[in-house]
């Protein structure tokens, strides 16, 4: 019970601090960093529940993320579908997708399965850039209209942050009731030893599949905000390179660990915009980065922080030790 009221205090808290943030940050710019924190921090989220909990990498999930940009953008933009169904549309088409390459992939383990998840981005990302007549090819898909609630249209940076984020709280909130369940217990079993989970009675194969599915389902949600906020998608934004960004701040935030997405993909997006004068070095910057993380804080943020913090109280209660 203690734990779960300071899941619910930290859940509050982190709301409280979603509203109260655009009163600090007027800047346009700046706000529009926090959206894409927000889109980065559902994205993140759902990779950990796959790669955290339930221990099954995936090197692909930027084309997720690209199909549910893609599908919700040529609904709008070509056939006219109202962005609301479109959103629906394109997680469920993804969702469908998920599980029919989910059984067959995920059947493979470790690096065998990092190569086919990565395959399957490839192949996306070459239907994006190929599908010249539909996507729009390297050049994009402009047009894609703004998500709107009768006559209030989500077209500035304010609106666009609570639009946002409000999915974003969803999302945790969900997540946090997820993995806190007999199904958040049961993928922790399959993380430490799936022979083990299997011998006490739980379904791997299937639940690995659906916890794919709902992470691939999360990343096109993530994606159909991500279109219809920058009403622009370009096959360039859904490559490999972005696939290793979520994995790096999945593991730089903390591996099954719900805020701790939160924070890798805050660090992860602030952090280009720092270093724009080394843009060209930021592949390099983030595998330095990871490096640093797993040599000095292997838990990552989320549990690095707390332990550092622990292990400096408990240095100042015992003071400077003196030589005898």
């Amino acid at each position: 019970m203690r734990n779960v009221n300071v899941e619910i205090i930290k859940f509050l808290v982190l709301t409280l601090l979603v509203l109260v943030l655009p009163v600090v940050v007027h800047e346009g710019y700046l706000l529009n960093v926090l959206v894409f924190v927000g889109i980065h921090s559902i994205l993140a989220l759902a990779l950990n529940l796959l790669l955290g909990y339930a221990g099954q990498i995936s090197l692909g999930h930027a084309g997720f993320f690209g199909l549910g940009a893609y599908i919700s953008g040529v609904l709008t933009a070509t056939y006219s579908f109202n962005p609301w169904l479109a959103m629906l549309i394109a997680a469920a088409v993804v969702t469908f997708i998920a599980f029919a390459v989910g059984f067959p992939i995920l059947k493979l383990k470790g690096h065998y399965l990092a190569m086919a998840t990565l395959g399957l981005g490839i192949i996306i990302y070459i239907v994006f850039n190929e599908a010249v007549d539909l996507t729009g090819g390297p050049s994009g898909l402009s047009g894609i209209p703004n998500l709107r609630i009768g006559a209030f249209t989500f077209d500035t940076d304010i609106r666009n942050y609570y639009l946002i984020w409000t999915f974003a709280l969803v999302a945790i909130g969900l997540s946090l009731n997820l993995v806190h369940s007999r199904i958040g217990r049961a993928l922790r079993a399959i993380h430490d030893s799936e022979v083990a989970a299997r011998v006490i009675g739980v379904n791997a194969r299937l639940l690995k599949v659906q916890i794919f599915a709902l992470s691939a389902a999360l990343s096109a949600v993530a994606g159909s905000l991500y279109a219809h906020t920058m009403t622009f998608v370009a096959p360039a934004s859904f490559g490999f390179n972005f696939s290793v960004e979520l994995v790096t701040m999945v593991i730089i935030g903390g591996l099954a660990s719900i805020y701790g997405s939160l924070l890798g993909a805050a660090l992860l997006t602030v952090l280009p915009e720092l270093l724009r004068a080394f843009q060209d070095y930021d592949i390099i910057v983030y595998g330095l980065l990871l490096i640093l993380m797993t040599m000095f804080l292997p838990g990552g943020l989320a549990k690095g922080f707390p332990q550092a913090a622990s292990y400096w109280r408990t240095k100042f209660r015992r003071g400077p030790s003196s030589d005898a």
